[in-house]
């Protein structure tokens, strides 16, 4: 369980940071110190060797709390957890990025999706190219809607080489190297202090064995949208803790509201009593959706389909945004009002369905395999 405090102390700042769209050094600082960043690391480098359910709980958590924070915190453990359980990173590179994350916060991020591309989830190869040098490579190219790049310590960057027979491959890109520049400020509506923002690397260094699941170029190395469970649940698990913040503050309302003509509070009335029960309905079986298919995922259960993960991240993303729907309703003026918590949760809980695979490619798959079982 993930202590409330630590929470409750991401949360106040999370309107500041929604506010001025900063890069949420302070509340990742206090993630970091709470565990929470580096909770996937292997127990061989050591750090606690959480799984897709204590994952999917910290992020829940995280989401209560900040989503955006929750967000930079996933591409970190999702990163982690991949290499815990198939390593695949350069021994002596990854030992060191360990040990330096069990010190301070050391954040990791994929840079795949480009302008010209957009989502790899809908097919396509990257055009950012990685160039064959003397020590190694030189990385060039524009990646969009990079989470975290103010801060990002590690981008493993999705690109081609520009051999006589082309790989595609993940290069590691220390942050700091040169001829890292952010290209595209983010400025959406939802999580706002997320720091998703353009990056292009010119010509950037990279040594030689820093590049992971290089292969032939070719439908081969497009994106498998039917192996990323271990992501999409703790993705869909992030999303219902914005949702479960939301019910909070229309609780909160509910209880505190008290109309003149009424001479109670609202929560005892049956509009407000019945709409309590359908969001709890819609976040209660969403979330047991959610953290049983990680436990299953945990335990290799193999009765768990790739199709039902992401169903299970369909439905999620579904409830959550319904759930929130609901309370802005229900509330009106108060519910979208810039004071209120609930504006943010609104605007926050709009990003859930955006992140690959999208609900049609989704739904694509699965519809594929219920017709050809």
């Amino acid at each position: 369980m993930t202590d409330r405090s630590v929470i409750a102390r991401i949360a106040e700042l999370a309107p500041v940071h929604d506010r001025s769209g900063t890069f949420p050094a302070d509340s990742l600082q206090i993630a970091h110190e709470a565990g929470l960043l580096t909770a996937t690391i292997g127990k061989r480098y050591g750090g606690q060797g959480a799984g897709v359910e204590q994952s999917a709980r910290i992020l829940h958590s995280l989401g209560r709390g900040d989503p955006s924070v929750a967000l930079i915190a996933a591409m970190t453990l999702t990163t982690h957890a991949r290499q815990a359980v198939q390593p695949h990173w350069p021994e002596e590179l990854y030992a060191r990025v360990a040990k330096e994350s069990l010190e301070r916060p050391v954040l990791v991020n994929h840079a795949r999706v480009e302008p010209e591309l957009g989502s790899p989830a809908r097919g396509g190869l990257p055009a950012t190219r990685a160039r064959r040098t003397a020590d190694g490579w030189t990385i060039s190219g524009t990646k969009r809607f990079v989470t975290g790049a103010d801060g990002l310590d590690w981008f493993l960057v999705w690109a081609t080489t520009d051999e006589t027979e082309p790989r595609v491959g993940t290069f590691l890109v220390p942050g700091g190297s040169p001829g890292i520049d952010v290209t595209g400020h983010w400025d959406q509506m939802g999580l706002r202090a997320s720091g998703s923002h353009d990056v292009t690397f010119r010509e950037v260094e990279v040594p030689y064995e820093h590049v992971i699941g290089i292969g032939p170029y070719g439908p081969a190395a497009e994106q498998d949208n039917r192996a990323g469970a271990a992501l999409h649940l703790p993705l869909a698990a992030l999303y219902l803790g914005v949702a479960r913040a939301a019910q909070a503050f229309f609780h909160t309302f509910a209880h505190e509201r008290v109309p003149a003509n009424l001479g109670h509070p609202v929560a005892r009335t049956e509009r407000f009593r019945r709409t309590a029960g359908e969001i709890e309905v819609l976040l209660a079986t969403a979330e047991q959706l959610v953290f049983d298919g990680a436990a299953k995922l945990d335990a290799d259960d193999t009765s768990y389909t790739p199709e039902q993960a992401l169903g299970t991240r369909v439905l999620a993303d579904r409830h959550g945004v319904r759930a929130v729907e609901l309370t802005v309703r229900l509330l009106g003026n108060p519910g979208l009002a810039r004071g209120n918590p609930l504006e943010r949760h609104f605007r926050d809980i709009q990003c859930a369905p955006v992140h690959a695979p999208q609900e049609d490619i989704s739904l694509l798959a699965i519809g594929t395999k219920a017709l050809n079982p």
